[in-house]
């Protein structure tokens, strides 16, 4: 860096308090430890209100009723305008890659963007997004094959792109593995929470958000063959779409009609008390269809408690099977998933 200082804008949906998934946790700790480099600084660029931390962008009447995916296109024009004075733009999430393909047009300054999920293997986001379905795969589709250079959260995403988007040199493909913060992530249970949730027996965890992706409904399903006396706690919600909102909670309903240990947080956990469920969990259950990374699986390992994970995605890299959890694996077959 021949001792200049390096600008960074950082290029999100999700920053606090409007944090629902591991993109938004993994910008929060980017921007953390950045800000402890001493040839580094950032400005963060963020969807909603203003804020004392980030400059904040959001859309005024009549435009907030537009397609979401137009939305995000809009704000990330506005969010492109502000870059000019940076000397990376860092994108994250489809959501805000576009805002950086533009920065890097409009101020010819390198797009870095790190992958977090991909549009082609999401299909399920159509009954999200709709036609804005199409919009979010072209617009990710342009930004890759566009950027200078792409972070990846694991190896299984790296194959993941690179069959996704052929065309893309793989030399400009790395991968960084997602961490967490061992000192805000380790064991401390806390019987008053579990109280406090209703929580008196042995109790199996579910932390995210309601979405086919995550794969709760088979869970849901399966837990129909577990015996009675284990609780289920279910930190789940933000649904993305009605359809599977609705789906989950006809089967949240249906198991509570049989066993009365059915624990559903609907509201997103203090830190404290997800660490305690955490850490008071016999096993903590990632039912994915598709996971990139899954910091939350990391999270639960942190407080020293097994995962019982789907084999998917970048899954296989942090959960050994038979060592730190037991993965199970994820097929066309969602009965036999269910039943596995």
């Amino acid at each position: 860096m021949n001792g200049k200082q390096v600008s960074v804008g950082v290029l999100t949906k999700e920053w606090p308090p409007a944090i629902y998934g591991g993109a938004g946790v993994h910008v929060k700790e980017l921007v953390s430890a950045l800000s402890r480099e001493s040839g580094v600084s950032t400005s963060v660029h963020c969807f909603g209100t203003p804020r004392e931390d980030a400059r904040g962008y959001e859309l005024q009447p009549p435009y907030d009723q537009i397609n979401p995916a137009l939305q995000s296109l809009l704000i990330d024009s506005d969010m492109a305008l502000n870059l000019g004075n940076v000397d990376i733009a860092h994108s994250h999430t489809w959501y805000a890659n576009f805002a950086g393909y533009l920065a890097s047009k409009m101020h010819r300054i390198p797009h870095v963007i790190t992958a977090h999920s991909l549009e082609p293997l999401r299909p399920w986001k159509a009954e999200q997004l709709g036609g804005g379905y199409v919009i979010s795969s072209w617009v990710e589709k342009m930004c890759y094959e566009a950027a200078d250079a792409i972070i990846s959260v694991s190896d299984g995403m790296k194959a993941d792109i690179l069959k996704s988007y052929p065309s893309l040199n793989p030399e400009k493909i790395v991968t960084i593995l997602n961490g967490i913060d061992t000192e805000k992530f380790s064991p401390q249970r806390n019987l008053a929470i579990e109280a406090k949730y209703g929580i008196t027996s042995t109790y199996a965890l579910f932390v995210g958000r309601i979405t086919r992706q995550k794969g709760l409904a088979h869970l849901l399903r399966a837990w129909k063959e577990v015996p009675s006396n284990f609780a289920l706690v279910l930190a789940a919600g933000s649904p993305d779409e009605p359809m599977v909102g609705a789906e989950v909670e006809s089967l949240i309903a249906e198991l509570k009609e049989s066993r009365p240990n059915i624990v559903w947080i609907k509201e997103m956990l203090p830190h404290d008390e997800l660490v305690a469920l955490l850490s008071g969990a016999h096993v903590f259950v990632c039912p994915s269809m598709y996971e990139p990374l899954g910091i939350v699986n990391l999270e639960a390992m942190a407080c020293e408690t097994a995962v019982v994970a789907s084999r998917v995605g970048g899954i296989p890299e942090v959960v050994v099977d038979g060592s730190t959890g037991i993965l199970v694996t994820y097929g066309s077959d969602g009965k036999k998933f269910e039943t596995a």
